[in-house]
């Protein structure tokens, strides 16, 4: 079978391989094992691929249909306008000549296009809306539509969403993702055997450094931490367009020698700095279901979460703490409260690495096989043999 797949994730062709952003290429190996050539309708760039980007480890299986050609850098790519519908629209038709089904990545402008076209051709499809599921206030218009249209009997074929959610209909799927194989879990499990809290109090982010993300929020907390003599040890890992104006904040607050900015780093530089940290903060103004927290759950980290999302259920039971996103005063008590004890750390620690080892690429890529097999009606002889 052959995999139509609508991303906006730019790909790239160079060195004979083709590229593109490592936790997409991370998870769409595991697809490439499944099929024998995965069409990815996306953005076209040319080479060299930017930093943090991977080849596939089958990229003879896949190849590109183009919705547009250098039209941004890696993953800045402008925003979608009707001038851009057209071509669109040509290079579903294009895929729809080639494809035996259809995954869809969502939320996205071409994802959203292959959900009102695909069902007229496809009878095998698929959807993962990677964004949080339950409708927020202030959330885009383009969003509520898409989930809209994933919801409804016109497209039917199974979506995946991250979190059990009441009331949905049943090809809504709960699901999960993950970037770490079974070497990861392993190192993992070692690290985090032992963990136990340091002074100053190691904390640490990762992420994109957009606005969303609220580290401004993180880093004025830590001011507040410095006036109730507290120390910290801080790692800001990831790049953005906030990077800058964070410095400076750093500065201002002259939390300079506290918080280091890593800038980003491949997935494997990821690992130790989780095995460095007692606590990972990540109190973004919304989460689907964030992979830095399970990552970081995974290797015993102390999470406090916004409660947004998956967030909430991913750190109950005693395995993290909840933060209103944008609050300082909450977010600097959440680590007030891990730093001086009044928080079991130990156990929170325990709690949270049983959790996070269950969620492994090797779980995924079972939970995908089955889903695909029971869903679409196929068997062991459809889908290409896993190695």
């Amino acid at each position: 079978m052959k995999l139509g797949i609508t991303t906006i994730c730019p790909h790239i062709f160079w060195d004979g391989k083709w590229w593109s952003y490592e936790p997409f290429v991370r998870e769409m190996n595991i697809w490439a094992e499944l099929f024998e050539e995965l069409i990815m309708i996306s953005p076209l760039e040319e080479g060299p691929p930017p930093e943090l980007w991977v080849a596939y480890s089958k990229s003879e299986r896949v190849s590109v249909i183009p919705y547009w050609k250098n039209r941004g850098h890696g993953l800045l790519q402008p925003k979608v306008n009707a001038s851009d519908i057209p071509g669109m629209l040509w290079s579903l038709v294009k895929s729809a000549m080639k494809s035996d089904a259809y995954h869809l990545r969502s939320p996205g402008n071409i994802s959203l296009l292959a959900s009102i076209l695909v069902p007229l051709w496809a009878k095998k499809a698929s959807a993962k809306y990677a964004g949080a599921w339950p409708t927020s206030q202030g959330e885009s218009v383009s969003y509520r539509v898409q989930k809209r249209i994933l919801s409804s009997r016109w497209f039917g074929g199974p979506v995946t969403v991250y979190g059990k959610w009441p009331n949905q209909p049943s090809h809504i799927k709960p699901f999960f993702t993950s970037i770490m194989d079974t070497e990861h879990i392993q190192i993992a499990k070692f690290a985090c055997v032992n963990k136990q809290l340091h002074i100053p109090l190691r904390i640490i982010f990762v992420g994109r450094l957009s606005r969303s993300k609220n580290v401004h929020v993180l880093i004025d907390a830590l001011s507040k931490l410095h006036k109730k003599n507290i120390s910290v040890d801080v790692r800001v890992v990831g790049d953005g367009p906030e990077l800058s104006a964070l410095k400076r904040q750093t500065a201002d607050l002259q939390l300079s020698d506290a918080v280091a900015f890593t800038g980003g780093l491949a997935f494997e530089d990821v690992l130790p700095q989780y095995e460095w940290a007692d606590v990972l903060v990540l109190a973004s103004e919304t989460e689907g279901w964030p992979k830095a927290i399970a990552e970081a759950m995974a290797f015993g980290v102390a999470c406090v979460g916004s409660n947004r999302g998956l967030v909430p259920q991913m750190l109950a039971g005693g395995r993290g703490l909840l933060v209103e996103p944008g609050d300082t005063m909450e977010l600097a008590d959440a680590l007030r409260k891990i730093a001086i004890g009044d928080v079991d750390f130990v156990s929170m620690s325990r709690k949270a690495a049983q959790w996070g080892q269950g969620y492994s690429l090797d779980e995924l890529r079972r939970a995908l096989r089955e889903l695909l097999i029971r869903e679409w009606h196929l068997t062991d002889a459809d889908l290409k043999s896993l190695p």
